[in-house]
């Protein structure tokens, strides 16, 4: 359900499964909207390529690793920052706790969670939260194009997984408005005219959910 459209926003997250094309997007948008950008950094987790060949065995220490991080790049965000009046990044905190429900088992879980409680009370909510949704083959498709040495173990059966934790995480989601984007119809990578199409949907958000539909549908 659309709602009546609210102010531009200036803190925009962009957010999806792995291979969904987040980073891609919020490096084009920062370009085009001169905005500070913050991406998230997986190769610095030094536990990331053992996770993905030993789940159960490095899964906590991967997802506290990758709290921790995020939250540290969270908390350095700019309040007033007189080069940039948008600020893009490639996530939001709350994805962790998709990952970690995934992941860890509930002794373990319950422990992160506690801690996970703690340090998100003490960081901004974006403005704006932009989903990339596909499909379970065609995000497998794009992490094997990108070739990255730590993702070469990752199962179609975790990015399934993975891929159903964020169509329950953001069909409940209403923190802050959401734009819903099915990223099969739309080339934004390659196609300058898609590009711009998002870009006005995204400096014109809904109050609520909105699910973006493309000019040429």
């Amino acid at each position: 359900m659309e709602d009546s459209e609210s102010k531009t926003p200036c803190y925009i997250a962009i957010e999806g499964v792995i291979g969904s094309g987040k980073t891609s997007l919020a490096t084009l948008l920062s370009e085009k909207l001169s905005a500070q950008l913050i991406l998230e950094k997986p190769e610095e987790n030094p536990y990331l390529e053992d996770f993905y060949r030993d789940p159960r065995r490095y899964a906590f220490q991967t997802q506290l690793f990758f709290l921790l991080m995020r939250y540290r790049q969270l908390l350095d965000f700019p309040q007033h920052d007189l080069f940039h009046q948008y600020l893009i990044a490639d996530y939001i905190f709350q994805k962790d706790k998709i990952f970690a429900h995934v992941n860890l088992e509930r002794r373990d879980l319950i422990l992160y969670e506690r801690v996970a409680h703690l340090l998100e009370r003490e960081l901004p909510r974006p403005d704006l939260v932009i989903y990339l949704q596909n499909t379970t083959e065609r995000h497998i498709a794009n992490i094997k194009k990108r070739k990255r040495s730590y993702e070469k173990n990752i199962s179609t059966d975790y990015i399934r997984a993975l891929n159903e934790a964020y169509k329950e995480f953001f069909f409940r989601y209403k923190e802050t408005p959401l734009l819903v984007i099915n990223t099969s119809e739309i080339d934004f990578v390659n196609n300058e005219e898609d590009l711009e199409d998002l870009l006005n949907q995204i400096m014109n958000p809904p109050l609520g959910i909105k699910y973006y539909v493309p000019k040429n549908i």
